[in-house]
């Protein structure tokens, strides 16, 4: 007795016609999974007629538009100069950093910018265990037996006094398993408050006024942050140690395997062409951000970070420019 061909299938049938694989490989394919010869035929010419499928179709065709739209504005990126690179420069003015990078949607590493910060010269792990040493702090802890543990960083919160934690990372080597990130802020931007008043705001770029006072990110060297783009511009100030980042523009998106929200299936750490063959489209950035150094990651550009050493980055999102681009974005679920 054959098997009966259910909803689910019928989804898959849908989903792999719009891949545009020939019906007659469908067609095999159920047959290879128990269905008869004259159930699988029907169900595939019963798709390839149903107007759902023929207006999913035109759907697919604008959206395939809309790709060779951002493609071409991938081509146009790389023959610039340094299309290839992400540029250095010394104390942009506030013109030239808004003209040229924030609304081009172009990073930069931009140096000088924070040197007079009190961090800059303070910061170490005595003066952490010294100044807030006995506050609780919230931490992700069981990262590397969570292979989606950026996704599911909710359920890895643990909480500890900040000496214990610093004390952690001083013996710790290099290891992605436990990482204090702007995912715990709400709760350790009170706690680490006596921190924030070494840290001044970069009036240049940023709303002094603004409520949101940056983000505190602390970990030990091999500390990974996944691919994804974030739905706003962002600033990495890098305080203590050094980070690697990859960067992909945001027009080589179809290029980058989302699956899940703003979230990549690629490792970053070490992106595999041959199980993603498209990355191969993709062009691929690296920069190196050291102590005093400030990274401008535009909005939609996709980005893996990794310590190379224990490190500690203050982010923020408060630019006196509009930055507010998430309130349009509706795209949470699976893709």
């Amino acid at each position: 007795m054959t098997r009966p061909i259910d909803d689910e299938w019928r989804r898959w049938i849908a989903e792999n016609l719009m891949l545009e694989i020939p019906p007659d490989s469908l067609a095999g394919a159920l047959v290879s999974h128990g269905f008869s010869a004259d159930d699988a035929a029907r169900e595939v010419q019963t798709a390839l007629a149903s107007p759902y499928l023929q207006g999913s179709t035109r759907l697919r065709n604008r959206l395939r538009k809309r790709e060779w739209m951002l493609s071409v504005y991938g081509t146009l990126n790389r023959l610039r100069a340094n299309g290839g690179t992400v540029e250095r420069r010394e104390r942009l003015t506030h013109d030239e950093f808004f003209e040229q990078y924030y609304f081009q949607n172009r990073p930069v590493v931009i140096t000088g910018m924070f040197d007079s910060w009190p961090a800059r010269t303070k910061w170490s792990f005595d003066y952490f265990r010294e100044r807030c040493g006995d506050c609780e702090v919230e931490v992700q802890f069981g990262r590397d037996s969570d292979a989606n543990y950026e996704v599911n960083q909710p359920q890895l919160k643990r909480t500890m006094r900040f000496r214990e934690y610093v004390d952690l990372i001083e013996r710790s080597g290099q290891t992605n398993d436990f990482y204090m990130t702007a995912n715990n802020s709400s709760h350790n931007r009170e706690a680490l408050k006596a921190l924030w008043s070494d840290v001044e705001p970069i009036r240049a770029y940023l709303d002094g006024e603004s409520p949101d006072t940056g983000f505190f990110w602390f970990g030990p060297a091999g500390t990974k942050t996944p691919f994804h783009h974030d739905l706003t511009n962002n600033f990495m100030a890098q305080v203590i140690g050094r980070k690697l980042i990859r960067l992909v523009p945001f027009h080589d998106t179809p290029h980058m395997y989302n699956d899940l929200h703003c979230y990549s299936q690629v490792d970053g750490s070490a992106p595999d062409v041959d199980r993603f063959p498209a990355l191969r489209n993709a062009q691929v950035i690296e920069c190196t951000l050291a102590p005093g150094e400030l990274l401008f990651l535009p909005i939609g550009w996709w980005h893996y970070v990794e310590g190379l050493d224990a490190s500690v980055t203050m982010t923020f999102t408060n630019f006196l420019e509009p930055n507010d681009f998430g309130k349009t974005y509706d795209t949470y679920h699976e893709l």
